[in-house]
């Protein structure tokens, strides 16, 4: 399989293939306002659309999937969709990331789909703070959604926490020891300036440098674990042997190995998670356009392929978030719930 290089060497092996743009949650950091405009439900791609789409990007060497939201676990018989994918023999990875309040009744069937891995999203161990953060009950589903998931078999299960200061980050410790104790690999993610984090500021993010002496004061040096590779989390080890990652997009972005790009619900990839723009294969695809015809958009496309999103970012003088809420309210594709994470 030849694989497709863009203008920085990168090649395109991995696709984040969003299912959904609904969320059960309304987290402080992805989801801030009370209204949202929603995609058509008409515009959803089925599973069979998505599943020929996943098959021209592998023919281009993608070889990682992972579905995404908005929270997958929302869109109906998902399995169903995980089946489709496991079977073709070009996809060597197929991952899923949840916010795990759906989970506890779904892992056995995905596991038994196929489905590789698994990550959940936690925050937080306390239940109040839960329901503050995200606006939602059901901190003892996540919880439930994790130990479902190791008992369906599960065993490469990843546990991200989105660490804003004044809010979490006084559970490093803790939520480092949970992982542990449920046999998990826990990543620390910095608070990102995405789409639709309106009320992002430079003052509650935590960066890498502090996450690791913070790590260091409460359990000794962490060692730099090597393979990195395009994977967004540097992984680091304990002196017990236990690991963990730290995804430093904000404070240390790593643009320049980046080998992923997004596809939306209503079928619009982005090869940026900052891009302001995307390019639409619904339309060529409903209209009968032919695989070549829409390889034809694909393969120019990430040969073309610039973007520095978070570097340019990283230079900004005056850092602010991404996108106002007026311009979120017109373009809903600019929401990070949209193109996935």
């Amino acid at each position: 399989m030849a694989l497709l290089f863009d203008t920085l060497d990168r090649p395109l092996t991995s696709l984040r293939l969003s299912v959904t743009d609904r969320c059960n949650l309304r987290c402080a950091y992805c989801m801030p306002e009370e209204e949202y405009r929603w995609l058509d439900r008409v515009a959803l791609l089925s599973f069979e659309e998505l599943a020929r789409l996943v098959d021209l990007f592998v023919a281009q060497g993608v070889r990682k999937v992972r579905l995404t939201g908005g929270e997958p676990l929302l869109r109906r018989d998902l399995d169903a969709l995980v089946a489709l994918l496991a079977r073709k023999p070009g996809v060597e990875e197929l991952a899923l990331t949840t916010n795990g309040l759906l989970l506890a009744e779904q892992a056995e069937a995905l596991r038994r789909a196929g489905l590789h891995r698994l990550t959940v999203s936690l925050d937080t161990l306390d239940a109040r703070r839960f329901e503050t953060l995200t606006r939602r009950s059901g901190h003892d589903r996540v919880l439930a959604g994790i130990d479902a998931a190791r008992a369906a078999g599960f065993r490469d299960l990843k546990l991200d926490t989105v660490v804003v200061r004044g809010v979490n980050d006084d559970e490093l410790a803790p939520l480092l020891r949970y992982a542990r104790s449920v046999g998990a690999e826990l990543r620390f993610i910095e608070y990102m300036d995405v789409g639709g984090a309106t009320r992002w500021s430079h003052e509650q993010v935590v960066g890498r440098a502090e996450l690791l002496a913070r790590v260091a004061d409460a359990f000794g040096p962490a060692t730099p674990l090597p393979g990195r590779d395009a994977a967004p989390a540097e992984r680091f080890a304990l002196r017990d042997g236990t690991t963990f990652g730290v995804i430093a997009s904000t404070t240390a972005p790593f643009c320049r190995a980046c080998d992923r790009s997004r596809l939306t619900a209503d079928g619009v990839w982005f090869l940026c998670l900052y891009a302001a723009t995307g390019i639409d294969l619904r339309g060529p695809l409903r209209a009968g356009k032919s695989d070549e015809e829409l390889l034809a958009l694909i393969a120019p496309a990430w040969r073309g392929r610039a973007d520095r999103g978070a570097e340019e970012r990283l230079a900004l003088r005056e850092r602010k978030p991404l996108a106002p809420l007026q311009q979120l309210q017109q373009d809903p594709h600019l929401e990070m719930h949209t193109r996935g994470g």
